[in-house]
């Protein structure tokens, strides 16, 4: 599967990247919500994983944009990625157009069980 990990910080990227590669997941790293975007609208991703606090286009203003490319690129699975714990911050995440969510720290087996989720839930 390839996926796409917006993300700013190096070292969760490395991490999560690692799980994944148990998968056998390939994994391109974008490291600001502007970088994924235009990395989306390059190439097609099985699967996106953002995170929401990043300096310049934040999180959830990338998925909005992601969303609004209205082809297949746009209609990729996204996970948000997060560990900001605002009370209503999955209910924004989900308006913005994310299909779930996990918290960090990751866990693989929490990754791969949304990922699974969301998979299924796409029909893939």
């Amino acid at each position: 599967m390839k996926v796409l990990f917006v993300e700013d910080d190096p070292m969760n990227r490395r991490v999560v990247k690692a799980m994944l590669e148990v998968a056998g997941c390939q994994m391109d790293e974008a490291e600001s919500g502007a970088a994924g975007v235009a990395m989306v609208e390059a190439e097609a991703y099985e699967l996106i994983l953002m995170d929401l606090r990043m300096p310049g286009m934040d999180g959830l203003t990338a998925i909005k944009h992601i969303r609004a490319l209205g082809d297949a690129k746009g209609a990729a699975p996204i996970v948000v990625v997060t560990a900001d714990t605002a009370p209503d911050l999955r209910a924004d995440c989900l308006t913005a157009g994310a299909n779930d969510f996990v918290m960090k720290p990751v866990s693989m087996t929490e990754l791969f069980n949304v990922i699974a989720k969301v998979m299924v839930s796409n029909g893939a």
